[in-house]
């Protein structure tokens, strides 16, 4: 018996990976966190599988829902949102199964971030612009933020933010970010990335509160930095005729010739 974590993706159903597809199909017990994971996915679960929604459970209910299972030996399906690596709680559940000798695979799904870049058809680090993506978040109720990581102190290395779980924060958020990017400073909200109501707000610092429709309070992402939407950056050297690359060597000295050679 193997409990699999699978991160379903951002919400459209088409975004679920091939292998955590086969996983659902596979296992006679599913567990999905109800308000997030599209029930469309649901429909990979076998006929006769046990569907749980975790949305109103606890860890406790959920790792007797998992015990029981393990006790019978049917491997569980165990679905969360975007990716398992970020603020998906599966490390407490983790820690819980460990102690209990049950095993576990994970399997990734694509992450809110990547998702809403897509949706913004955008790349997040642009050459003598931004070449680092930061995930972050504000305080919340269920998590508080360990000391250091401000949003103040990430803004100061002029990164592109991608700023989760922290809509209904916005006005702090934007306090906190203006005096390191400046009121200017380009923003996107994408709310819902992928789902059929998704919303994409595009705005400055210093007017995207104002710019935020109504109802918007929870499962939207804030990207913020000077690469969103820019069109005024130096090319990259990638791609460039005199670059040499293992594939493209540019004379008989380049260090990839004998990497050619030695692969032949």
């Amino acid at each position: 018996m193997t409990v699999h974590f699978i991160g379903a993706g951002p919400g459209a159903p088409d975004l679920l990976t091939l292998r955590g597809r086969d996983l659902i199909a596979q296992c006679p017990v599913c567990l999905y966190a109800g308000s997030l994971v599209p029930k469309e996915i649901l429909a990979h679960c076998p006929e006769d599988a046990r569907i749980v929604n975790t949305a109103p459970l606890d860890l406790d209910e959920i790792v007797a829902e998992i015990s029981v299972a393990h006790a019978q030996g049917q491997d569980v399906a165990r679905l969360h949102s975007g990716d398992l690596s970020v603020w998906s709680a599966m490390g407490e559940q983790l820690r819980r199964l460990d102690a209990l000798g049950i095993p576990y695979t994970v399997t990734p799904g694509v992450p809110a971030f990547a998702a809403a870049a897509a949706t913004l058809g955008a790349e997040l680090t642009l050459p003598g612009v931004a070449q680092s993506v930061i995930l972050t978040r504000t305080p919340g109720r269920a998590s508080s933020m360990p000391e250091g990581e401000t949003l103040a102190n990430f803004a100061a290395t002029g990164a592109t933010l991608a700023i989760h779980l922290s809509i209904q924060n916005i006005t702090s958020v934007v306090e906190a970010l203006t005096p390191h990017y400046g009121a200017d400073c380009p923003v996107a909200v994408v709310y819902r990335a992928t789902w059929p109501d998704e919303q994409v707000i595009h705005a400055r610092l210093n007017t995207v509160e104002a710019a935020l429709p109504e109802g918007i309070t929870r499962t939207a992402l804030i990207l913020v930095g000077h690469a969103i939407g820019a069109t005024d950056f130096a090319q990259s050297r990638l791609y460039a005729p005199d670059y040499d690359r293992r594939y493209r060597p540019q004379s008989a000295d380049s260090p990839w010739i004998d990497w050619i050679d030695d692969n032949a």
